[in-house]
């Protein structure tokens, strides 16, 4: 019996399309690399969000798609994965391209970059880390990680940990909500949104400001 049956029969809600039939579909033909593929395009693609796929993952393991660590292992793998290929990416990028568009675009200064490199070289670790559990952050957190060629077994060790704790607290979700595993994504839904907000905020503080030094200059 495939997945997809699976939540027919459990659930009036079967998902058949978009995001949700996308991921059963690749789990039930792929299996445990279905999962940890899913995953890891979470991090090129943000608006694909993670906090639907693991409970499905979890939801998957319930029904003996396979085992619940078997899914723990193969989505953290995926995280890794994508993470340390926005690594690699950054590190090739390099500082000095950086420092080319931090000068050329409106708004921008050097000495912004240079602030940056300085709070990344004392709470990088920690941003790493905890990046890992933050929407859309942590598709981001990888580059500067790798433009500030950060030590990649610190890197790899902190991405896979911090993968570790948010990825079990969805799948496990999905494994004990069974037929009922999309409840735990409007919660994470609300928490995507009010990251965004902060975002959004942020940058229309620093935009204001930075217009404002222009006008007294």
């Amino acid at each position: 019996m495939t997945l997809l049956t699976a939540l027919a029969i459990e659930t009036s809600n079967a998902p058949d399309s978009g995001l949700a039939g996308w991921t059963v579909d690749l789990m039930d033909k792929l299996g445990l690399f279905g999962a940890a593929l899913a995953v890891s395009l979470d991090n090129f693609f943000p608006p694909i969000p993670s906090e639907i796929i693991l409970p499905l993952a979890g939801f998957a393991a319930s029904q003996g798609t396979f085992s619940l660590a078997g899914a723990l292992i193969a989505t953290t793998v995926g995280s890794v994965f994508g993470a340390c290929v926005l690594y690699w990416l950054g590190a090739v990028f390099g500082r000095e391209r950086a420092a080319w568009i931090f000068e050329k675009t409106p708004l921008l200064k050097v000495s912004d970059l240079q602030r940056t490199e300085a709070w990344f070289s004392k709470h990088g670790g920690q941003a790493v880390f905890f990046g890992r559990m933050v929407p859309i952050f942590r598709s981001l957190i990888s580059i500067p990680a790798g433009v500030e060629r950060m030590h990649f077994g610190a890197f790899f060790v902190l991405t896979a940990a911090g993968s570790a704790i948010w990825n079990s607290i969805f799948v496990i979700a999905g494994y004990r909500l069974g037929e009922n595993w999309d409840a735990v994504e409007p919660y994470a839904s609300v928490f995507q949104k009010l990251v965004i907000g902060l975002v959004l905020l942020v940058i229309g503080v620093f935009v204001f400001v930075r217009l404002r030094e222009r006008r007294t200059a």
